[in-house]
């Protein structure tokens, strides 16, 4: 029996150099772990920082520093940025490597989200827009392949220290999402307005960058290597591709722009649809890809089950920084216990719920596995969506709590949050698993891409009902359509287990 924890025995070793000398690590951990960690933290930081304002800015009125549009167009500008987001971490995957590898991927993705930001700074409406457009592309870039450089640092894949520097990595993020709404928040609803917090955010992502390029010589080589390179055929057919493409859309547009039309809403409603039609092409042209197995085909079919259970959960969740900001800026009281505080405060909530009951929910799944009573995956996706559903049922009793002009107290929020992130710990991390069991072999790696399709889906879904509904989309009826919406998908998904299950094959 060994005298100390093998954990104990494996970080000490990882800390002693071939030659004998001492070796920096970051908590027993890989050093490049804390380049990795800081990098994913600032950018988390500028990320929900500037989604805290987004909203509350575009509705603002011209005298406030805003754009003065009205809610339901607000939240639908909201919910498509969102979108666009998720589905452009799959080019950003398929970028990294075919072409510059993870680590040049998540530099130039760094930079165009400053850039980006920077853009928002400026008190100019087209600058605004175009300043998103940067920052969902280079989310995309940044976000396919930085999680991918985690695991590049534990060459190893049974390193034992493995998980826990993902546990690690994933607690950066999470820091950074809670001290954005506190820090950008503040400043973006003080006297010095919403563009010095949109400057802010592109500070924190400049202090990103900085550490990234400093720390990445602790970064592993493999970082570097692009793992299946374009030849010189690919790229000059890939080039004239992309600029016919681009000549198209600029073709498609301009005389959109010419007769009038390209308007605000108009863009949105054009890019709400790209987003629903993309996941369903992606999943029709691997169904119908002759390699696959009929078990894989199968497994396919039982994860479809999944992607629209998890497009209606975050059809939901993802209005926390939209409808949610909303209520909280017009019908919640901004005084708890005698302390004034500004209304993006409450975005800080679900990543304070997270780091405090994420422990919670990986021991609880343990000791019911260990007594054989731990739910199946399809029980698990029910119970996140039925919870999900009822956050929003309680939206509705807080809405009627408001009616006639009164401000709730800001406990209504505060309980809301906290069902959605118990909703999200059932659903999200066994989400992340099941997309990689079920995943064809032909396509493990790009499965992961898929599974953020998900959440373009379900924000595009959230901004038709934004556009559709207009100004409607904030009450008690909309607010109870979406919440049974989602608690009959969730029964439908307890209900039909056995047959999801019987789809899933030899994956348990």
């Amino acid at each position: 029996m060994s005298p100390i924890p093998v954990e104990v025995a494996v970080d000490a070793a990882s800390a002693v150099a071939v030659n004998g000398s001492p070796r920096k690590t970051f908590f027993g951990h890989p050093r490049g772990l804390s380049t990795l960690f800081m990098t994913e933290m600032w950018e988390r930081f500028s990320f929900y920082g500037m989604r805290a304002l987004l909203v509350l800015y575009l509705v603002a009125p011209a005298s406030q520093g805003g754009l003065h549009l009205g809610a339901a167009s607000a939240a639908a500008i909201y919910s498509v940025y969102n979108a666009m987001v998720y589905l452009l971490a799959l080019p950003g995957g398929w970028i990294s490597d075919r072409l510059w590898g993870a680590r040049k991927t998540v530099l130039i993705g760094g930079v165009i989200i400053m850039t980006g930001h920077f853009l928002l700074a400026v008190p100019a409406t087209v600058s605004f827009f175009v300043g998103l457009g940067f920052i969902a592309a280079g989310s995309g870039l940044l976000k396919a392949n930085i999680s991918t450089m985690v695991g590049h640092l534990y060459p190893d894949k049974n390193d034992p220290r493995r998980d826990g520097g993902f546990t690690i990595f994933y607690m950066g993020i999470n820091l950074g999402a809670f001290a954005a709404p506190l820090v950008i928040g503040t400043v973006g609803q003080s006297h010095l307005g919403y563009h010095f917090g949109f400057a802010l955010a592109g500070v924190g992502m400049a202090l990103g960058l900085t550490n990234y390029v400093i720390g990445s010589r602790n970064l592993s080589a493999k970082s570097s290597v692009v793992t299946s390179p374009l030849s010189r055929a690919e790229r000059t057919s890939m080039l004239r591709k992309g600029l016919f493409w681009l000549a198209l859309a600029a073709a498609f547009f301009g005389s959109v722009a010419l007769a009038g039309h390209l308007t605000v809403g108009w863009v949105t409603w054009t890019l709400t649809v790209v987003g629903l039609i993309i996941p369903v092409i992606v999943f029709a042209r691997i169904r119908r890809d002759k390699d696959l197995s009929t078990d894989e085909r199968g497994k396919l079919t039982g994860y479809i089950w999944f992607f629209v259970a998890a497009a209606i959960f975050w059809m939901i969740y993802d209005q926390s920084g939209s409808t949610l900001s909303l209520f909280a800026q017009n019908n919640t009281s901004s005084k708890l216990f005698g302390f004034d505080f500004p209304s993006t405060w409450f975005q800080s909530l679900n990543p304070l719920y997270i780091m405090a009951l994420a422990p919670v929910m990986a021991w609880l799944w343990v000791w019911l596995h260990r007594r054989s009573k731990n739910p199946s995956t399809a029980v698990k996706f029910g119970i996140g969506l039925v919870l999900i559903g009822v956050s929003f049922g309680v939206m509705m009793l807080a809405m009627a709590a408001a009616s006639g002009g009164a401000r709730v107290t800001p406990l209504w929020l505060a309980l809301v949050y906290l069902v959605q992130t118990v909703g999200e710990l059932t659903l999200s991390p066994v989400g992340l698993s099941v997309t990689t069991k079920l995943a064809p072999q032909k396509y493990a790696s790009q499965m992961m891409g898929i599974w953020f399709l998900a959440v373009t889906a379900g924000d595009c879904v959230a901004a038709v009902l934004q556009q559709v509904m207009g100004d409607a989309f904030l009450s008690t009826t909309s607010f109870a359509i979406q919440g049974a919406a989602a608690l009959l998908a969730g029964v439908a998904m307890m209900l039909y287990r056995r047959k999801v299950r019987a789809l899933m094959g030899d994956v348990h």
